[in-house]
C-alpha cells in the first residue's frame, strides 16, 4: 500500500513537466547522483540513487566560479530534505531521494503557494516552526544576492554587468528590505525595523507573504532554473522571467556606470506596464551629455515612455516613470500608469491616488510658467522638480505628494542635482524620427520661434546628435 501511495504522488508530481522536462529533471538527477550508463540501466539504478549535500556543492565548485553562492546551495538542501515520503521516516535520512528531488522541482516551479510554503520555511531555517524576522531577512538577503550572482554568471543580465551599475550589495539590502516590508501579522499590523527583526511569524503569515509577493516565487524560479541548470532553456508557461531583466542599450562600452544597480532594475521593470518591461535605453546621462537643461530636454522629447532617476549631492538616489513622450508645452501630460520611486537609501515605489491629474509636467523657454521638468504635486510644490536653470531641484511632499502619495524623495527638500539618467522603456515610438538628426527646435516650433526672437536661432545645431545604432547585446 504504501509504495503505491509513494508512486502516485511521485507520478502525479511528475505528470506537471512536459517530457522535455522530464528528461532535464532526470538528467541532472543523475549528473548528481553519479548515475551512469544505458537509460534503462539509469532509470532502475536511479530508483535507489541519492543525492547529498556534498553532490550539489561538488556540482557547484566544479566551474571556476560557482553559479551559486554556498549558503544558496545548503537552502536547496535543505529544501529537498523537507519532502515527507509516506512509508519514509522523514528528515532522518541526510540523503535525497529521488522522489523527494522530483516533487521539490515540482512545487517550487509549478506549485501554488500553499505547496511552496513547507519547502520556504525549511528553506529559511531547517529546524521548521515560526520564524524570526531576521532568519526570513537573511533568505531574503541570500535569494536576491543569488540572482544577480546567476544572472551574471551564466551572462543572463542583457547588457547590464556587474560592472556598468552601481554596487549591487546595497540594492540588495534596499530589494530585500522592500520585500520584508509587505510582512503583515494576522492582525494586520506590519512590523519595522528592528521590531521586525526580533517578530516571530508563523506558516501562515510568511504563506500570505510569498502570495503576495510574486518576487519570491520568481526568484526562486530562476535560483533554480539558472542556478542548477534544470528548465533553463525550455520554454515557459510563464514570462515573469523572461522580461525580469530589461535587455540593455546605449551604456555598453561608454565608460559610465548607471545609477541603478541590478536589484532595482528588476524591482523597477516589475512596476513598468508590461509591454515595456523588455528594453531600456539610455537616451541621456549627465556624464555622457553634459549638465545642460536644453541638452536633456533634446536628448527625451518624443522618445515614448521613460524612467528619470537622478542622484543628489547626498547621495539619494530617486525619479519617476513617465507614461508618455515627454513633450515641451505649459500643460500636464501623461497618465494614471506614471509612478515616482525612490532607489537609495530605501527602494520604493509611489503610484497615483487619484487626486489629481499632475502626471507629468516639461516646459522650456516661456515667461509665464515654471520652467523645469516635474513629476505629481503642483507647481512649486513638485513630487519632483528638476528646475531649467540645471542643478537645482525640489521634492516637496508635505506630508505626501498629493498625485502619488510619495514622501519627500530627496536628502533635503530643495536639492542640488549630482548626476542625472533618462531611459526609454519599450520599443522607440514610430515618430522618434530614426532617420533624421532632430533637435528639439525640429519638434517645438514655439521654442525655435522664442530663440529667434532672442537672436539665438542657429545654436541649435550644437543639439543635434548622431542617433546610434542598436548594439548586441551580449
Amino acid at each position: 500500500k504504501m509504495g503505491n501511495a509513494e508512486s502516485n504522488a511521485y507520478q502525479n508530481h511528475l505528470s506537471r513537466f512536459l517530457p522535455e522536462e522530464q528528461s532535464d529533471i532526470d538528467g541532472l538527477f543523475n549528473t548528481l547522483s553519479g548515475s551512469g550508463g544505458s537509460a534503462a540501466a539509469k532509470n532502475a539504478k536511479a530508483a535507489k540513487k541519492t543525492v547529498t549535500l556534498a553532490a550539489l556543492q561538488a556540482r557547484q565548485s566544479a566551474h571556476t566560479r560557482e553559479p551559486l553562492p554556498e549558503p544558496m546551495t545548503v537552502r536547496l538542501y535543505n529544501g529537498m530534505k523537507s519532502i515527507d515520503l509516506p512509508g519514509k521516516s522523514s528528515g532522518l535520512s541526510e540523503q535525497i531521494a529521488k522522489e523527494q528531488f522530483v516533487i521539490f522541482m515540482s512545487n517550487l516551479l509549478k506549485g501554488n503557494a500553499d505547496e511552496k510554503i513547507s519547502i520556504i520555511m525549511r528553506m529559511i531555517a531547517k529546524t521548521g516552526g515560526p520564524l524570526k524576522g531576521k532568519q526570513i531577512q537573511e533568505f531574503t538577503e541570500d535569494l536576491i544576492m543569488s540572482v544577480v550572482h546567476v544572472l551574471s554568471y551564466r551572462k543572463e543580465l542583457k547588457g547590464w554587468s556587474l560592472e556598468n551599475t552601481r554596487d549591487a550589495s546595497s540594492g540588495v539590502k534596499a530589494l530585500a528590505s522592500e520585500l520584508l516590508s509587505e510582512l503583515k501579522l494576522p492582525d494586520g499590523t506590519k512590523p519595522v525595523g528592528s521590531q521586525l527583526l526580533e517578530t516571530n511569524f508563523d506558516q501562515s503569515v510568511i504563506e500570505d507573504w510569498v502570495y503576495r509577493v510574486p518576487q519570491i516565487s520568481v526568484f526562486l524560479s530562476v535560483v533554480i532554473r539558472q542556478g542548477l541548470h534544470v528548465l533553463h532553456s525550455l520554454p515557459d508557461q510563464t514570462n515573469d522571467i523572461l522580461n525580469l531583466v530589461p535587455h540593455c542599450k546605449g551604456i555598453k562600452g561608454r565608460g559610465v556606470a548607471s545609477l541603478f544597480d541590478i536589484p532595482a532594475i528588476i524591482y523597477i521593470n516589475s512596476h513598468l506596464p508590461a509591454e515595456l518591461q523588455h528594453k531600456w535605453q539610455l537616451l541621456f546621462s549627465s556624464r555622457l551629455h553634459g549638465e545642460s537643461f536644453s541638452q536633456l530636454c533634446a536628448h527625451i522629447v518624443n522618445k515614448g515612455p521613460c524612467i528619470v532617476i537622478l542622484r543628489d549631492l547626498d547621495g539619494f538616489l530617486f525619479g519617476g516613470f513617465a507614461s508618455h513622450s515627454w513633450e515641451v508645452k505649459p500643460q500636464f501630460q501623461g497618465d494614471n500608469r506614471c509612478f515616482l520611486f525612490s532607489v537609495f537609501p530605501t527602494l520604493a515605489v509611489y503610484t497615483y491616488t487619484g487626486y489629481n491629474d499632475h502626471y507629468m509636467y516639461l516646459n522650456h523657454g516661456q515667461q509665464t510658467m515654471p520652467n523645469g521638468l516635474g513629476m505629481g504635486g503642483q507647481h512649486g510644490y513638485f513630487g519632483l522638480w528638476i528646475d531649467s536653470d540645471y542643478g537645482k531641484g525640489h521634492s516637496k511632499a508635505k506630508p505626501r505628494c498629493t498625485t502619488y502619495n510619495s514622501p519627500q524623495l530627496s536628502a533635503k527638500e530643495d536639492f542640488t542635482l549630482d548626476a542625472m539618467e533618462v531611459w526609454a522603456v519599450g520599443d522607440a515610438p514610430e515618430s522618434a524620427g530614426k532617420k533624421g538628426k532632430k533637435s528639439i527646435l525640429d519638434v517645438d516650433p514655439q521654442a525655435q520661434a522664442l530663440l529667434e526672437m532672442a537672436g539665438k536661432s542657429r545654436q541649435s545645431e550644437g543639439l543635434r546628435e548622431p542617433i546610434e545604432e542598436d548594439e548586441d547585446d551580449n
